[in-house]
């Protein structure tokens, strides 16, 4: 069975390689979903390791569906993976009424070339999880990475089931609350491969600063933050005028 690992450190990717994982899904930022880990990162998890090394492209947390402006930064990256070596891209897009973004993860695809393509869990948002599997299908991408469209992966089983038989080319790879106590239960259930990051939360200062660094405010699915023109060109008046 084949064990990947969602690292978001370079710490993290030289677990999984220490404890024998078989390739990991590199990127930062789990508490949104994951998002398109830094150069410098990727660089130094590429030189220092041989574990294989799939990076996920999400330029921002809040949704799947993207300007072009964005597409242009995720096509960039992929550039920069493909250069660099990596093994595989993870990533998608989807329009505002859930469904897949087929022009743009078809520009993606085309981006990834020689490399291996897998359609992230956007895909759990999709309104009809059947007929968004045909089309991954026609887009040919490398594998699909879902937790069934539930919370976490052992209750989307149902779901995911059916999608493996229906899969056809595509690698059904559940991944969502995998853990010690219900790994097995997919390995049984026949599936060829899983995902899980297997995080601890490790404590790194002994005091908490007054000041907090996290907005939960800004952390809304569906939200996107973005630096306001108006208001930009309001406060440079009121400094310079």
């Amino acid at each position: 069975m084949i064990v990947e690992v969602c690292a978001n450190s370079f710490e993290s990717a030289k677990a999984a390689q220490d404890a024998g994982a078989d390739r990991i899904e590199l990127c930062t930022e789990l508490s949104v979903g994951g998002l398109t880990p830094s150069f410098g990162l990727l660089e130094k998890v590429l030189v220092a390791l041989t574990i294989p090394v799939h990076v996920l492209i999400r330029p921002r947390s809040g949704d799947f569906t993207y300007s072009e402006a964005e597409v242009d930064v995720m096509l960039r990256d992929i550039e920069t993976c493909k250069e660099l070596g990596c093994d595989g891209i993870v990533s998608g897009a989807l329009t505002k009424d859930y469904e897949i973004d087929t022009g743009i993860t078809e520009r993606l695809i085309a981006a990834t070339g020689a490399m291996e393509f897998t359609f992230h869990r956007a895909f759990d948002w999709c309104s009809n999880a059947n007929r968004s599997l045909q089309v991954l299908k026609a887009l040919g991408v490398t594998r699909l990475l879902s937790s069934g469209q539930q919370p976490t992966a052992q209750e989307g089983m149902e779901l995911l089931t059916t999608l493996q038989k229906d899969a056809g080319g595509v690698q059904i790879m559940p991944g969502g609350g995998i853990n010690t106590t219900n790994c097995l239960q997919f390995k049984d259930a026949g599936f060829q491969m899983v995902h899980f990051s297997a995080t601890k939360k490790i404590k790194t200062l002994a005091t908490i600063p007054h000041i907090k660094m996290h907005s939960a405010k800004l952390f809304e699915e569906g939200v996107v933050t973005r630096s306001d023109k108006g208001t930009i060109r309001e406060i440079i008046e009121k400094l310079k005028g």
